[in-house]
């Protein structure tokens, strides 16, 4: 047995500014014994659980299920101890694999080596047995490994997501500096917003933000259009409970309001690769966008705006982009009555130039930018 089959116990990988939600996020598809670590969440669930979490979360990037611990003071013994696997249980030769890994004051300090020394006993093992290897693929493999070696502690463990669960398939086109899916899922759950109220976009983009308001929304799974997951590849894997999970995830999926969802960009391009994108997730232009400067929009009244502003990175330059968030605060000001506006900050240094008195402030990074979600009453 496997050590996820001994315990139920699991890894799911989180960034560290949203660890709060992630976590309520699997408590409320049924994990238990919720744990925070580094960079994610230890949690228990049996076998349904796990499919639902994989299948639904918008807020983890993948979920890990630990097939081995063993003390790994140095290489030889990883090599060793990983050649002791039956990796047939999860991966036949004529299909592709890819390890990535981590390492953490231990012995051996680089982690591509310690991936190469874990794919050099995959591939050795199976030559041995077979005189056939498996071939190495890093961007769309048939199985995901993970190595984690942390005071020489070595965990091996197998990817039940199938690689990041951010890329959710809606996005064909994209603009400059998209924001990542599971931030935009991130900015939803902190604003509060029903899915049922108005809620508007002024710097679409190409739609991310809208696209993850429509299946909070309709209740759409976040990996509806996902085509594998890892955990297919487990030898235990219930195909009849994975097709019910499915089934039952889909006639839930509810209708939304045309009008709830509405946003538009200054950009043509952006707004085709908006329109595009969002036609992935409903096909009915449940979600209404338009080609508008922000500063032509007439009114915003008693909605809830929910955007990431254009700063340095996605145009380009940063001359006179502080009169340009001055000006959007006066807007806010005067033209967005009883709104709240969730207003993302790639570059905090701005938020000073809003001019407006915020509620709250939370650190949330896009990438590698330090940015902020500030929140703004608007009377």
């Amino acid at each position: 047995m496997y050590n996820y089959q001994k315990t139920n116990r699991y890894f799911a990988q989180a960034a560290d500014d949203i660890k709060d939600i992630a976590e309520e996020e699997l408590l409320s598809f049924g994990a238990q014994k919720t744990s925070q670590a580094y960079r994610g969440i230890y949690f228990s669930a049996n076998t349904k659980e796990l499919y639902t979490i994989n299948f639904h979360s918008c807020l983890i990037n993948r979920v890990l299920a630990p097939l081995i611990s063993f003390d790994c003071p140095s290489d030889e013994l990883l090599y060793k101890r990983a050649l002791q696997v039956n990796w047939e249980d999860f991966l036949h030769p004529s299909k592709t694999f890819a390890v990535f890994a981590s390492v953490t004051n231990s012995s051996i300090n680089h982690s591509k080596f310690a991936s190469l020394r874990l794919k050099d006993a995959i591939v050795d093992y199976f030559r041995n047995r077979t005189g056939k290897r498996p071939s190495i693929d890093t961007r769309e493999p048939d199985v995901w490994f993970n190595l984690h070696i942390e005071n020489n502690e070595a965990t091996i463990s197998l990817d039940t997501s199938g690689g990041s669960l951010h890329r959710r398939g809606y996005r064909k086109q994209s603009i400059q500096a998209p924001m990542v899916e599971t931030l935009a899922a991130a900015i939803i759950n902190y604003s509060g917003w029903d899915g049922k109220s108005s809620l508007y976009d002024p710097f679409c983009g190409s739609g991310t933000l809208l696209c993850e308001a429509y299946m909070f929304a309709s209740k759409t799974p976040a990996s509806i259009f996902r085509k594998k997951f890892g955990f297919e590849r487990l030898p235990d894997f219930n195909i009849s409970l994975w097709k019910k999970i499915k089934e039952d995830a889909v006639e839930k999926i509810k209708p939304v309001k045309k009008g709830t969802i509405t946003g538009s960009d200054i950009s043509p391009d952006a707004v085709k690769a908006s329109i595009t994108n969002c036609k992935v997730i409903e096909k009915d232009n449940v979600i209404e966008i338009e080609n508008k400067d922000v500063f032509d929009i007439d009114k915003i009244d008693g909605s809830t705006i929910i955007c990431n502003p254009p700063y340095g990175i996605r145009i380009g330059k940063t001359d006179n982009l502080g009169d340009f968030y001055k000006r959007f605060g006066d807007f806010l000001k005067q033209r967005c009555k009883n709104s709240t506006a969730f207003i993302y900050f790639g570059d905090r240094k701005f938020i000073k130039n809003i001019g407006l008195k915020p509620s709250w402030k939370k650190p949330l990074s896009n990438g590698g930018l330090d940015g902020r979600l500030v929140k703004y009453e608007l009377y």
